[in-house]
């Protein structure tokens, strides 16, 4: 699969844009657009944006990140290669893999799953993550009381943090 180049994204981004709504500079052509990402990616992306850039070795003169501001989703920002430098053979390996499977890395996705589980499920009142659990037994996985009081109370949580993503 060949990549994109950047600047013909930047033209359209989100499928209802055009250049008229665009207010920066238009990337040279030289760049070709790996993956995006923007304020309301969700774990998926997040952990295929870390393990691209991982992948690629990190910024350098032939990766670079862009950060733009948009109108529908507040920002996005693209992880891009320089075209014809070794970074895009990698760029087009991430390209390609994330076309047969959506994961690039599946420990990586599990654990910012986790993370971001976690963290909402201490954003909930104890009254709120009682209902949730009441309601959604068959998900969560308690090993002893220990197990559901703590998670009652907000200290870890004992589910498929999918589900409570989702």
């Amino acid at each position: 699969m060949s990549l994109t180049k950047l600047s013909k994204i930047v033209k359209n981004p989100s499928g209802l844009d055009s250049l008229s709504n665009y207010m920066g500079e238009v990337p040279e052509d030289k760049w070709l657009c790996v993956m995006t990402r923007n304020r309301d990616s969700d774990c998926l992306t997040e952990s295929n944006w870390r393990t691209a850039l991982k992948m690629l070795g990190g910024e350098s003169e032939s990766v670079r990140i862009d950060r733009f501001g948009h109108w529908a989703c507040g920002w996005w920002e693209s992880v891009s290669v320089l075209e014809g430098s070794d970074a895009q053979a990698i760029g087009e390996e991430i390209s390609e893999k994330i076309e047969s499977y959506p994961v690039l890395d599946e420990d990586d996705f599990s654990n910012l799953e986790a993370e971001e589980a976690q963290e909402v499920w201490e954003s909930f009142s104890t009254k709120e993550r009682i209902s949730w659990m009441r309601e959604n037994r068959n998900q969560m996985n308690f090993h002893s009381l220990s197990d559901l009081i703590g998670c009652a109370r907000g200290k870890w949580f004992c589910g498929y943090a999918s589900e409570l993503l989702s």
